[in-house]
């Protein structure tokens, strides 16, 4: 089989059984104006200096609509932060790409969001911290960060583009899960996710700090379900529950390797946004390698795809094709081995060493340790 040349965009190696991706992450930078103290980052979060130019990230996104997907979620940090997220967002449009802006609403220069509109823009993704400002502020470390939310989704709606609120759900904002319904309908969304904290990264880091508890996660789960029956056609509510209090594990990003690419902001393509925290993952670079290459070959992707690779109680579970094993970042966090069965599943022997967590940091009381580049690891 022929493979292009390192930097290319001209191969074509996905084998035949393998499904193409439908969804492609574009963090195109780390940088950004919150703090949010359970960001999704890296704890290293990747400097500017070593960001993928724009004409690579215009040859990433023509290889991966060539290899099948979809829709681009252009993402960050602030992905506004980019001098070119205007040139990125037409390229998009011009690949025929739906683009998903991930934002947090703040540091934008005027003009930008019309400008973004005009290059053919889809669909907005404005996170909240809280529905209260104040509570709101001190989630995301920025004074007035969440009235300048309000009046960027004003400009949002007012544009004619869809827009979809996130709301990140802990123990800070949880019992206020009503009111974010009710600022969703204010700011005109049409889609509201409720997503409870995943704990990798900084919300791992910040665990003690955020966990609720479980009588406060099960009210929140009956809020949101009233919600969907009430305000069904007018608005819809998805929703991501804690893994430390499932029975059973979610399937990560669809399952690893199966529907998803992640791109970091340095070039590095991951099957999930936390993967580097599993050390002898080798990931190849959309510096030296085709996406399709990646997507096909590359040993980080191939891992933990499928059911191969499992071990018992997973390796015979009839869920093995509905969750493909959950997370395996939370496996090694747990057991110290990524192919262990995930304690979020009551089969796992570390199932119940998760759920007495839960509880201790539930009733623990820390500060946050706010995401930022002064407050990573030495």
């Amino acid at each position: 089989m022929e493979h292009a040349a390192p930097g290319t965009a001209s191969a074509t190696v996905v084998a035949p059984a393998l499904p193409a991706p439908i969804g492609l992450l574009a963090e195109l930078t780390h940088r950004c104006p919150l703090k949010c103290p359970y960001c999704s980052n890296p704890l290293e979060l990747e400097r500017r200096a070593g960001e993928l130019d724009t004409a690579t990230w215009k040859r990433v996104l023509s290889e991966a609509a060539a290899l099948g997907v979809l829709q681009v979620h252009l993402s960050g940090g602030e992905p506004t932060a980019r001098r070119d997220i205007v040139e990125i967002t037409r390229h998009c449009a011009e690949t025929g790409l739906y683009s998903n802006l991930i934002t947090s609403g703040v540091g934008l220069r005027p003009g930008l969001l019309e400008a973004l509109s005009d290059a053919g823009l889809d669909h907005v993704q404005l996170s909240v911290q809280a529905a209260d400002a104040a509570v709101a502020d001190d989630i995301g470390g920025l004074a007035g960060a969440h009235a300048t939310k309000l009046a960027f989704a004003e400009k949002v709606v007012a544009l004619g583009l869809p827009l979809t609120l996130n709301a990140v759900i802990h123990r800070a904002n949880i019992a206020s899960i009503g009111d974010l319904v009710e600022l969703a309908l204010r700011m005109g969304a049409k889609r509201l996710e409720i997503a409870h904290v995943q704990y990798y990264g900084w919300a791992f880091a910040n665990r003690a700090a955020l966990m609720p508890g479980r009588e406060a996660v099960v009210a929140a789960m009956a809020v949101v379900e009233d919600a969907r029956v009430r305000l069904k056609g007018r608005l819809v509510i998805d929703a991501v529950l804690p893994d430390y209090y499932a029975r059973y594990p979610k399937a990560c990003v669809g399952g690893w390797g199966r529907r998803s690419i992640n791109v970091s902001p340095t070039g590095k393509v991951l099957p999930c946004h936390a993967a580097e925290t599993i050390p002898d993952l080798v990931f190849w670079s959309v510096r030296e390698h085709a996406l399709a290459e990646i997507w096909a070959r590359s040993p980080a992707f191939e891992a933990f795809r499928g059911t191969g690779w499992m071990k018992e109680p997973c390796r015979t579970c009839e869920r093995r094709e509905i969750d493909f094993g959950g997370c395996r970042c939370q496996a090694l966090a747990f057991a110290g081995d990524a192919a262990a069965t995930d304690p979020a599943c009551h089969r796992s022997p570390l199932h119940a060493q998760m759920v007495a967590i839960a509880e201790a940091d539930a009733r623990a009381e820390a500060p946050y340790r706010y995401r930022g580049y002064s407050s990573m690891p030495a």
